[in-house]
């Protein structure tokens, strides 16, 4: 099997797991509020990663000096992840995905601040044309702005943080750890953040469930997307990752009734165009 199929195979377990963890989402909120969903989502994390950590043996590698930096990283992924648990629940799927596709172009930006990387002049571009794109599918006017649109590009910003601490952590840190450290802070955070009006939602038979879904769905896709990453170039990775916008606009359609806006795929075809632009020229300055 060639390393494109693989990546393909892996990145359809991606999309599958982020399309669920979407649907768990909106579901879960009708009995659970953002910060407990991410409590319970975090636990089931928990236990899944110390499972496999103590099958492998690797517990004793779980001590780390780099806690400071571990903390930093898991507020900004709890703010993002918090901000687009709020937004799938109050503007349409669609449009929470194709501003979470800013991202990339954040990192971008962010990286020559936070990673010392070189900022190139097509960088400029990049971003102009994924600004043009986030424009577009969000449409601010007084009729459109609203939380829910400003929650999602919130944590596309929040992502993009993330993502860079997790590229400093990843120069001395195993992924273990890192997975480990991200389950266990932020339940600690999402547990605080919860119960501080002692007001704590305990799990349901009818909504324990979709907690359990969107606990292992957010494991699962996050490491079919590194492994997919692993083996081919992110020039043919992240257009796949791109299919998850159709996706969940005809899921959306089907499950909640939510019109497919054509102007969410002209701004979403935008930012594909930038993060296409950025990942090509880069890969080229590479070789």
């Amino acid at each position: 099997m060639s390393d494109v199929l693989r990546a393909v195979l892996w990145m359809s377990g991606a999309i599958t797991s982020f399309t669920l963890m979407a649907i768990a989402g909106r579901a879960a909120a009708l009995d659970f509020d953002t910060f407990e969903i991410m409590f319970y989502r975090s636990l089931t994390g928990i236990l899944i990663i110390v499972s496999i950590a103590v099958a492998r043996g690797k517990m004793g590698e779980m001590k780390t000096d780099r806690l400071g930096l571990h903390t930093i990283r898991n507020v900004a992924h709890f703010t993002g992840q918090n901000l687009w648990f709020y937004a799938i629940t109050v503007i349409p799927l669609a449009q929470v995905f194709s501003l979470e596709f800013t991202a990339p172009i954040w990192v971008m930006i962010l990286s020559p601040l936070f990673l010392g990387e070189p900022f190139r002049k097509i960088g400029v571009l990049c971003a102009a044309l994924g600004f043009v794109g986030v424009l577009i599918v969000a449409r601010p006017t007084p009729e459109t702005l609203n939380l829910g649109v400003l929650a999602a590009a919130l944590a596309a910003i929040a992502f993009a943080f993330s993502a860079i601490f997790t590229r400093k952590l990843t120069r001395t840190e195993p992924i273990l750890r890192i997975l480990f450290y991200l389950t266990t802070l932020q339940a600690v955070f999402g547990a605080v953040c919860a119960g501080y009006d002692l007001d704590f939602a305990l799990p349901t038979l009818n909504g324990l469930p979709w907690l359990v879904l969107i606990g292992c769905a957010g494991l699962l896709a996050h490491f079919c997307l590194t492994t997919a990453l692993s083996i081919a170039p992110a020039t043919i990775v992240i257009p796949i990752d791109f299919t998850r916008l159709p996706i969940i606009a005809v899921v959306a359609m089907f499950l909640y009734g939510e019109a497919l806006d054509i102007w969410v795929f002209v701004g979403a075809a935008l930012i594909f165009a930038a993060n296409w632009l950025n990942i090509s020229s880069s890969t080229k300055v590479r070789t």
